[in-house]
């Protein structure tokens, strides 16, 4: 039944492909932040008890998965731009087709050779354009291609020891505040409640 499919639907169902594409790297670099979040707090555990061979090895697994989500963001950023290239591909695809229709239409009514001519033009034009539409496709496999064996021959140093150590260290700032906070939440709460106590007793 492929066989069968017009141009249109082709164009629609790779465009639905490329979407798909999209969103399952965005999915991906959901779950890398994820992973980060955990691997953060499994090095400050290990910190905090001491166990400095268990904290060098979340590192480096937080280091990994930090280059794995750059990569990530790398290959979406690339697909988002490779599609609008295709769009713009796309629409002047559209304008030369609208152009081919006139042009026939005009030298239909006036059968004039130098409309004829103008004719021919547009469909050399079409034709380039269903080309750059080829390439656009190829381009996109190859894109693919291209970020998987990027993420494989990523390099583990991409991400020095120091940036990964600051990121545990700003995560460790940003829980002893929220601590901060809840505890002079707490604070207020009971001054409160004894400050009620207290006018009670008075009356």
């Amino acid at each position: 039944m492929g066989l069968f499919k017009s141009s249109e639907e082709r164009r629609i169902e790779r465009d639905m492909k490329i979407r798909q594409g999209i969103r399952r790297i965005e999915k991906s670099i959901a779950e890398q932040s994820k992973f980060q979040d955990e691997f953060v707090k499994n090095a400050r555990q290990a910190k905090a008890i001491g166990d400095m061979q268990s904290y060098a090895f979340v590192r480096n697994s937080l280091k990994k998965t930090a280059t794995i989500k750059k990569m990530l963001e790398r290959q979406l950023l690339a697909v988002k731009n490779a599609l609008l290239i295709k769009r713009q591909a796309e629409a002047a695809a559209d304008f030369a087709g609208a152009m081919k229709i006139m042009a026939a239409e005009i030298g239909r009514m006036y059968g004039q050779a130098d409309l004829t001519r103008t004719q021919l033009e547009w469909e050399k034009a079409i034709a380039q354009s269903q080309t750059m539409e080829e390439r656009m496709t190829m381009f996109l496999e190859g894109i693919e291609q291209t970020a998987s064996a990027d993420v494989a021959a990523a390099p583990s140093e991409a991400i020095s020891d120091e940036e990964i150590d600051r990121l545990i260290a700003a995560e460790e700032q940003v829980e002893k505040a929220r601590e901060g906070q809840q505890m002079s939440a707490l604070r207020a709460e009971l001054d409160a409640l004894k400050s009620q106590g207290g006018a009670k007793e008075a009356k």
